[in-house]
């Protein structure tokens, strides 16, 4: 029984004693006085008789006649008249059974009063004594009557003591669950302060509890900001701020191999005579003209939200542009934007070289990288500024307008060409954790059946990914419901179908017409998604939570400055980008940060999974960090 309701029941039986104990301490009180008032009321009348027949000399007939005269008025139970020797000379008395009250009432609160008795004499010679008993009845009906006015007005002040004594409670209450959830959100390592409530007991509880999630949050932030440190040392140039190559290369090999990846643009940069420069102006010169030439490929990296900018070595330069195709108009903007910013560092006329090329998934990163550099070497072989374009791979995708896009994605819809690509996700001791399963169309009955990366820019454009979402969803609830040996099942949600402000409620119908799969739904948005909109995720997972679903991040790592959003999100697990997870065996900078990620999911309650693991190397190591599970190509091979 919950104490507010243990304290609301002892209220009200205090409430009820207390005005039980009233009650009848009234209804004594009220029956002595009538008692009284009786006692007095029969010694004064029978006086009164006695006086009257005295000056009346009565005979026997007389006194009976007298007597019957006053009986028969009803206010006396007995009227009786004994001579001097005790003999009864006259006697009336009441046989009447009502009492004017219940029986009961009678029996619990019985009144006796006294009769009253006064002598009839003639002169000092007595004639006899009069005894008189009143009327209980009146009493009794007095009593019962008060009894009932009574009891209605104490119950009235009852009612209105417990209406009064819940307003109070509930009053309580509100602070009081406040404090409640905030220790249950501490309890689940989420840290979150409250407002201090008016009342001084629970403001002083409050206050302890804010004090003690401001110094959690504190640690956890000194934490977080040492491993953002750790994580720029490991993955970033110190001088330009720029990814460095083993950093660019991991992305580029995710850009190239994930599921959702529609290919893009590699742009390999080369800055003209560095050694002269340093030689002319000095190091610091030198290092300061790097530093702006780094300025410059980062701003051009920024116009994609994906883009990835590096220093590769020297006065090398890339950028990584996914999903975007067209290659001469980036790298003519970037070259002229590196003219203007070199213009006072350099005294040849050639400023910088850029080779280009296009990309789709799955090509082969060696044959990429050599195709863009023979661009870039062919473009510095000019003696001149100048862009060279690579010759790009056999596109198969057929080009298409932007409505016959919006046709196809819609049929594909409509007809159910659709399906779920499972991918495993393993524990580290090898136990299946869940399946990993993104979306698959199907645009035609030849049966080829494309990944996502294929036709989600095309959906982003279109605002289809809600579509596509609840289609994904939908596939996956019917799996869990014929599949009842499967642990837990991921779908990948787009951060665009955020946006969409009705996606939420048909997500939400869609779980909890399946209430008893939620809890092995488990549902993921990419980290950069997140928090773009995070406003909205942090709806979504409190609602996904509620609903008994678990909700986690992918591609994690990137944002990590960020971390201390994760706070008050709820989340249930991470999934940790494959570019921080290529080489971990041999990279020990990114080996430090991972492990203090590790710990600091684990210390807010999340479960922390590797993506994109190809060695065995990677993954004993991996083992020791901390992880919990491990996705990728190494799972085929184990």
């Amino acid at each position: 029984m919950s104490m507010f309701r243990q304290l609301w029941l002892a209220i009200l039986a205090s409430t009820l004693m207390a005005l039980t104990g009233s009650l009848l301490v009234s209804m004594l009180s009220a029956r002595s006085y009538l008692e009284s008032q009786l006692s007095i009321k029969n010694t004064d009348n029978a006086t009164a008789l006695a006086l009257s027949l005295s000056q009346s000399k009565p005979d026997d007939v007389m006194m009976e006649l007298v007597v019957s005269s006053l009986f028969d008025g009803g206010h006396y139970e007995v009227v009786k008249v004994t001579n001097p020797q005790g003999q009864t000379v006259v006697e009336r008395m009441s046989t009447e059974a009502d009492l004017g009250a219940p029986a009961w009432f009678a029996n619990l609160l019985p009144i006796h009063a006294q009769p009253g008795q006064a002598k009839i004499s003639n002169g000092w010679s007595q004639l006899g004594v009069v005894t008189l008993v009143s009327q209980s009845r009146f009493a009794y009906e007095a009593l019962w009557n008060s009894a009932k006015e009574m009891a209605v007005a104490l119950v009235l002040a009852g009612l209105a003591g417990g209406v009064m004594s819940t307003l109070v409670l509930r009053r309580l209450r509100r602070p009081l669950n406040a404090v409640i959830d905030q220790a249950k959100s501490i309890s689940q390592r989420r840290f979150v302060s409250i407002q201090e409530p008016e009342v001084p007991e629970l403001r002083q509880l409050a206050a302890a509890m804010n004090t003690t999630v401001a110094r959690l949050k504190s640690m956890f932030e000194e934490e977080a900001a040492r491993l953002e440190l750790v994580r720029r040392e490991a993955n970033f140039d110190s001088l330009t701020g720029l990814a460095n190559r083993a950093h660019f290369m991991a992305r580029l090999r995710q850009a190239v191999d994930a599921e959702e990846s529609g290919g893009g643009l590699l742009l390999l940069i080369r800055m003209a005579d560095l050694v002269g420069i340093n030689r002319r102006l000095g190091r610091a010169a030198t290092d300061e003209f790097l530093k702006i030439v780094g300025a410059c490929v980062y701003q051009s990296a920024l116009k994609n939200s994906s883009g990835v900018p590096a220093r590769m070595n020297g006065a090398d330069f890339a950028v990584l542009l996914p999903g975007e195709k067209a290659g001469m108009s980036a790298a003519n903007e970037l070259l002229k934007a590196l003219q203007v910013v070199a213009a006072p560092y350099v005294a040849l006329h050639e400023t910088a070289w850029v080779g280009v090329g296009w990309f789709a998934r799955g090509v082969d990163i060696g044959g990429l990288l050599s195709r863009v550099d023979s661009a870039l070497a062919s473009a510095e072989a000019t003696g001149t500024n100048a862009i060279r374009e690579a010759e790009a791979d056999e596109d198969d995708e057929m080009p298409r307008t932007v409505d016959q896009w919006s046709t196809m994605i819609r049929r594909a819809l409509d007809k159910k060409w659709a399906k779920l690509n499972a991918f495993p996700v393993l524990t580290l001791d090898g136990r299946l954790s869940h399946s990993e399963c993104p979306l698959r169309l199907m645009f035609d009955e030849r049966g080829e059946w494309l990944p996502a990366g294929r036709f989600l820019p095309f959906a982003e454009r279109l605002k289809l990914t809600s579509a596509l979402d609840l289609a994904a969803i939908r596939l996956g609830l019917d799996e869990l419901r014929t599949n009842e040996s499967l642990p837990g099942l991921a779908i990948n949600l787009s951060a665009s179908s955020l946006e969409d402000p009705s996606f939420h409620t048909r997500l939400l119908a869609l779980i909890h017409e399946e209430k008893g799969l939620a809890s092995r739904l488990w549902l993921e948005i990419a980290e950069g998604g997140a928090w773009q909109h995070l406003d909205a995720f942090r709806q979504l997972c409190k609602a996904l939570k509620a609903a008994g679903c678990r909700t986690g991040l992918e591609h994690f790592g990137h944002h990590f400055s960020q971390i201390g959003y994760l706070h008050d999100l709820g989340l249930d697990y991470l999934k940790v980008d494959s570019s921080f997870i290529r080489g971990i065996d041999s990279n020990t900078g990114n080996a430090s940060f991972l492990k203090g990620l590790c710990s600091i999911g684990h210390n807010i309650g999340l479960q922390v999974i590797a993506e994109g693991v190809s060695t065995r190397a990677e993954w004993d190591t991996l083992l020791l960090l901390g992880f919990d599970g491990v996705t990728g190509p190494v799972i085929q091979i184990t």
